[in-house]
């Protein structure tokens, strides 16, 4: 049994009232000013700083998934997965330049509220009930359960227990709104950062300790050494991994649409920016970008260490799941419980950082979402100041119920890990990115064609995923999951098909090709609306909006010089 020893759960209990105390002392300041005004609770108007927004959107993004499932892709295919954190960096730059403008200067609150304005009530309320059911049953329940497995896998306690411990410190942290969770998030962000170096360092010391030496840079060099077919960022089509990762893509294609939805057009994310002025929100986008370089080193190498560890003789039955099986989701838990006693209980506190902040994060999103775009628009319309905090308090403990309740019903853990939620998301990212982005900048975008991206999307994107059943595309890379099939209902299916002409689609290609028709179809159908003179709403927009100052543009600068230089030494 992986257990803490006192002195892991002393660094633990620092932490956890360092975070509660800060958190209560910024409530009571900001009682004493707001407590009633609704724009204050949820979107901290005005009084979150450049580097209070940038920590926030790190720690909401950084999580179970993150910790966990990143590392166990590191395990299995190596710093390529670091794609995604390496092109966030670069998305995340181009958020601040056209994105946020458009926000800031319309006065967008919410996600639904855009689609409102922009298209009809209809378009957003649809949006508004798909989002909050896929904040809550998907990504509030795998937040939760995948973290409760973490922290369950390092410290022995049951994972109910452990369930229960987050949810609760995570609505501590949500119900003083978003200027608490926007403050606490710095905390909690040097913990990650702190404790997740640490694990770095100690990781590839172990590994240095596999050639007789010590230190990360021996560690490092003997890890390139020992696993070379780790350090390729771009994968060619010979290459298992490449249905995942598939080449090109991720510079041109589908990883585009993956993080400029992610970034760009989700409440979760741009909530953090949306209630502050233009040049705060650009600063602190820009130092989430700075920060994003530095994750892979936290996210991806520890499970680099562990595979080679692995290979090497180590860790051969801790890395077993309980079928006997290799899981690469294992590497980050496993590798926790060799670090000496007192730092583990650091990077314990890391783990929990992260998870109690995209808790709190994305809670809060839901909280926003059903009182600003539900409540307020077909509940009581009237509804005063006081009683919307009271809505979105009520809201933040329902949501988090649901969670703990649902959570474990579901299956998460047989589900794989960052890689599933990157597929099954991209299930809906390309139609909602291709309504968001033609309605930013094409004036003739029509509510038809944004109904049609809604619904449309996801079935081209559901016809794709099964159309090697139905057609044969062996001129794709092989990717058949028959686990996933099987249990899906296909298995007589399965077994009446030569098995090797069973061929997939790579989801990233498959989000492309879905984008990409659904824009194409949005401009035929708008064009058709122009003729029979509907009328479309338009948004405020002018090109002096994205120009960036001095500072900003040496920023991005600076980061695409390092992603250039990243991209060239490991490609």
């Amino acid at each position: 049994m992986n257990t803490l020893q006192l002195a892991d759960y002393l660094v633990f209990l620092v932490y956890f009232f360092i975070v509660a105390g800060y958190g209560y002392s910024v409530y009571i300041r900001k009682k004493t000013k707001s407590i009633s005004a609704s724009h204050d609770y949820f979107l901290a108007e005005g009084s979150l700083t450049w580097w209070a927004i940038g920590t926030s959107l790190i720690a909401s993004n950084i999580s179970s998934e993150q910790f966990i499932a990143m590392s166990g892709n590191g395990f299995k295919m190596g710093l390529a997965i670091a794609t995604y954190e390496w092109m966030a960096a670069l998305t995340l730059i181009i958020v601040a330049v056209f994105f946020i403008p458009v926000y800031l200067k319309n006065k967008i609150y919410t996600m639904p509220q855009f689609l409102s304005e922009r298209y009809n009530g209809n378009v957003a309320m649809i949006m508004a009930v798909f989002w909050l059911l896929l904040y809550v049953i998907v990504n509030l329940t795998s937040i939760l359960y995948l973290g409760a497995l973490a922290i369950n896998g390092i410290s022995g306690i049951e994972i109910n227990l452990c369930m229960y411990g987050l949810a609760f410190f995570a609505i501590v942290i949500a119900l003083g709104g978003m200027k608490v969770i926007g403050y606490t998030d710095v905390v909690q962000v040097v913990f990650l950062i702190f404790g997740g170096l640490v694990t770095t360092y100690l990781a590839l010391d172990k590994v240095a300790e596999l050639n007789g030496q010590h230190g990360m840079v021996q560690g490092f060099n003997y890890m390139m050494d020992q696993s070379g077919d780790h350090f390729h960022m771009i994968f060619k089509k010979d290459n298992a991994n490449f249905p995942s990762l598939p080449g090109l893509t991720v510079l041109f294609g589908g990883m585009w649409i993956v993080n400029l939805n992610y970034w760009g057009c989700n409440q979760y994310i741009t909530q953090r920016a949306l209630g502050a002025d233009l040049k705060t929100a650009r600063s602190g986008i820009l130092f989430a970008a700075f920060l994003k370089l530095l994750m892979p080193v936290i996210v991806v190498l520890p499970g680099i260490a562990a595979y080679v560890i692995y290979t090497k003789g180590g860790l051969q039955t801790e890395m077993l799941g309980p079928d006997g099986i290799i899981n690469p989701d294992r590497s980050y838990p496993v590798l926790l419980n060799l670090l000496p006693v007192g730092l583990k209980g650091l990077s314990f506190a890391a783990l929990t950082a992260a998870v109690v902040a995209s808790l709190a994060g994305k809670v809060n999103s839901i909280s926003t979402i059903f009182t600003l775009d539900i409540f307020k628009k077909k509940i009581d319309v009237n509804a005063s100041e006081k009683k919307m905090v009271q809505v979105g308090k009520i809201t933040v403990l329902a949501a988090m119920l649901i969670a703990v309740i649902i959570a474990p019903m579901l299956g998460i853990d047989k589900k794989g890990g960052f890689e599933f939620i990157q597929e099954y998301t991209g299930f809906v990212s390309p139609g909602i990115f291709a309504m968001f982005i033609l309605g930013f900048f094409w004036k003739k975008t029509s509510s038809n064609a944004a109904m049609f991206a809604t619904i449309g999307g996801f079935v081209l994107s559901v016809f794709l995923k099964w159309l090697p059943m139905i057609l044969n595309l062996s001129f794709m890379p092989k990717n058949l999951n028959l686990e996933f099939l099987s249990s899906s209902g296909f298995a007589t299916l399965v077994e009446q098909k030569d098995k090797t002409m069973l061929y997939e689609i790579p989801f990233l290609d498959r989000m492309g090709f879905v984008f990409a028709i659904c824009v194409l179809l949005m401009i035929v159908i708008s064009l058709y609306d122009a003729k029979k003179g509907l009328k479309v709403k338009g948004l405020e927009i002018d090109s002096k909006m994205f120009k960036v100052s001095n500072g900003f543009a040496v920023g991005a600068m600076i980061i695409c010089g390092v992603l250039v230089a990243l991209y060239s030494i490991f490609w």
